[in-house]
């Protein structure tokens, strides 16, 4: 039973919890957005080496590469969960939940198409095969890494604008201004590139479903700006830091 003494000892309430800075957590987002960003940039130079069928050694390397960024893009979602916002009741807010929902959602697709993208030469180590265009698994893999992966990362990105601009509406902003309209662009960028499935499988064409532009340069700009909403956190929580000692 509590008592009118024992009552005033107890926690906040979710409200005001929602607005208390969370600095282990922020420091956590922060360094993993911008490591994401920081080994995507290496990732996709590798697509570009060869202009034709590459080496198995590079189709791997990339392979390794996006699924150390996979889970560290985890590790970010993990840690951004606990510094969005929640309601009265202690909840997390629907947008809120969308954004994490979908960010893993987005992080699923990605190792589902880089496992049919390392089988290729995998399966086939002498045939001198491209797996983004070569062979039945490119055309499996293609609408994955395009309209699907770029679907869920708009509902991340606006969720994520959404739910950050509620959060700083009240005394605890989790990233700067910037960062939210960035997200928004890039949401857009992204829903742009969705109807790239109605334009073929040649990666020569900017807006082929697979290509160098609906595809590699659209993810690049994407794992990029997750980079900088790392970059954003990292900053508005040594704000808060500094505000207080």
């Amino acid at each position: 039973m509590t008592t009118p003494s024992t009552a005033q000892n107890l926690p906040a309430s979710p409200r005001h919890a929602a607005g208390a800075p969370d600095l282990p957590s922020t420091t956590f987002a922060g360094r993993a957005g911008m490591a994401v960003g920081a080994l995507s940039v290496p990732m996709v130079a590798l697509y570009f080496v060869y202009s034709g069928p590459p080496p198995q050694w590079n189709v791997l390397t990339r392979s390794l590469l996006t699924l150390v960024i996979m889970a560290v893009l985890t590790a970010f979602g993990v840690a951004l969960e606990r510094l969005l916002p929640r309601d009265d009741t202690g909840r997390r807010t629907i947008v809120g939940q969308l954004t994490i929902v979908s960010l893993l959602t987005y992080v699923a697709v990605i190792l589902f198409a880089t496992s049919l993208e390392a089988g290729t030469p995998l399966a086939f180590p002498d045939r001198g095969m491209d797996p983004t265009t070569d062979g039945p698994l490119a055309a499996a893999m293609a609408l994955a890494h395009g309209p699907i992966a770029h679907l869920w990362i708009v509902m991340f990105f606006l969720g994520f604008a959404r739910a950050a601009q509620q959060f700083t509406a009240g005394t605890s902003p989790v990233v700067p201004r910037w960062t939210l309209r960035g997200a928004i662009v890039v949401g857009a960028i992204n829903l742009l590139a969705i109807p790239s499935l109605y334009f073929g499988m040649d990666a020569t064409h900017f807006y082929a479903i697979n290509g160098w532009g609906a595809d590699a340069l659209v993810g690049l700009i994407t794992l990029v700006w997750i980079g900088l909403i790392g970059l954003g956190i990292h900053r508005a929580g040594k704000n808060r830091a500094r505000t207080l000692t």
